[in-house]
């Protein structure tokens, strides 16, 4: 296969969200090999700094042979459009067209790092999905995603990519957008998990996991557009936003959440499991929340099947 495939990579209605898939050791792999096998067919990898994550799709992708895998997102600044473009290639030669892309612009910072200039977001990641139209082979709108909160970057998502992988965003956000912006591009929202039905434990694990994000800007103007107020947007956020943005409790509640961003217009829900376990260690290499996983296998199946 020498070019890319003009399609969308199949995504079930329900995935695994998770750090640990960046540098999987092998123990994750092969969780991930029997994850395949129990019908959870759809990975998302976050970018990070953008070292080495083709190789982690590489191997999942082998680990995974009924899965997609997707980039959850990579930031522009870390490689060339030529150089994404020809790493795409590769991955689709050894495994057919089984990977999504996912783009963010990250912040001044990493643009400087790069030795580029930032400009404006919605105009610079505009530029850089120019030259993916441009490369060869060209990485086409139907294989690429955004990592989109504001109605500008979502804008952009639909007009020139399948869709967009919002983080941290409750129902009422998908529901809002898809509203505006009709049924045709994927909507993919990052959904956070805690399997703890103590609600003031799993708030701590909620907070632990996915609190400081809550003070970067680009989240508190999306949740302040949600009508979130500074009482809500304090460090690690208050119990309302917690709950709003984080399902915890038993397998069903999370569940429901799951049907709840579906309803609002989803098409994908991405379940990122926070864990209290110390023997887990998020982050790239760390130990993967294995039996919430396993534990979440028959809700991924059980919502593919209902969704068919």
């Amino acid at each position: 296969m020498s070019e890319h495939t003009a399609a969308l990579p199949s995504l079930p209605p329900v995935g695994i969200w998770a750090m640990e898939l960046r540098s999987p050791t092998a123990d994750t792999l092969e969780t991930v090999s029997v994850l395949d096998g129990l019908g959870v067919t759809a990975l998302w990898v976050p970018g990070l700094d953008g070292r080495g994550v083709l190789d982690d799709v590489d191997r999942l992708l082998e680990a995974a042979p009924h899965s997609s895998v997707a980039l959850g997102v990579l930031s522009i600044w870390g490689q060339s459009a030529a150089e994404l473009s020809s790493g795409l290639a590769s991955l689709d030669a050894r495994h057919g067209p089984r990977a999504l892309v996912g783009l963010g612009i990250s912040n001044p910072h990493a643009a400087a790092a790069a030795g580029r200039s930032y400009g404006t977001p919605t105009s610079s990641m505009r530029s850089y999905l120019a030259e993916l139209d441009a490369a060869t082979p060209p990485v086409p709108a139907e294989r690429r995603v955004l990592g989109a909160l504001g109605p500008r970057m979502v804008d952009l998502a639909t007009a020139s990519t399948a869709g967009w992988h919002p983080f941290l965003v409750p129902p009422e956000y998908v529901h809002t957008e898809r509203g505006r912006v009709g049924p045709r591009p994927l909507i993919a929202p990052h959904q956070a998990v805690v399997l703890e039905q103590d609600r003031s434990k799993a708030r701590e694990i909620a907070r632990a996991g996915i609190g400081m994000y809550i003070g970067f800007p680009a989240y508190r103007s999306n949740l302040a557009r949600l009508g979130f107020s500074d009482a809500d947007l304090v460090p690690g956020g208050s119990d309302r936003l917690i709950d709003a943005l984080v399902a915890h409790g038993n397998v069903d509640d999370v569940a429901a959440r799951v049907d709840e961003q579906l309803a609002a217009g989803a098409d994908h829900v991405a379940l990122h499991v926070l864990s209290a376990n110390p023997l887990v260690r998020g982050g790239p290499g760390g130990q993967a929340p294995v039996s919430e996983w396993k534990e979440l296998a028959p809700l991924v199946r059980q919502t593919t099947s209902a969704h068919r």
